[in-house]
């Protein structure tokens, strides 16, 4: 059915394969996710500053 070096190969690509895999799932369900509410959390911080500094030279 198989040689060895067929073997070889094919397990290297199966191996290749699952890494992929699992690697997507992990930045999809993970590191994509805390990355944008992360970068969300900083805007809206940003924001407010702005405001506050806005707010604070009406006043003076």
């Amino acid at each position: 059915m198989f040689t060895f070096d067929q073997y070889l190969g094919f397990l290297a690509f199966l191996t290749i394969l699952t890494i992929g895999f699992w690697l997507m799932i992990f930045l999809i369900t993970f590191v994509i996710p805390y990355w944008i509410f992360g970068s969300s959390i900083e805007r809206l911080k940003e924001i407010r500053a702005e405001k506050k500094a806005k707010k604070q030279t009406a006043i003076h």
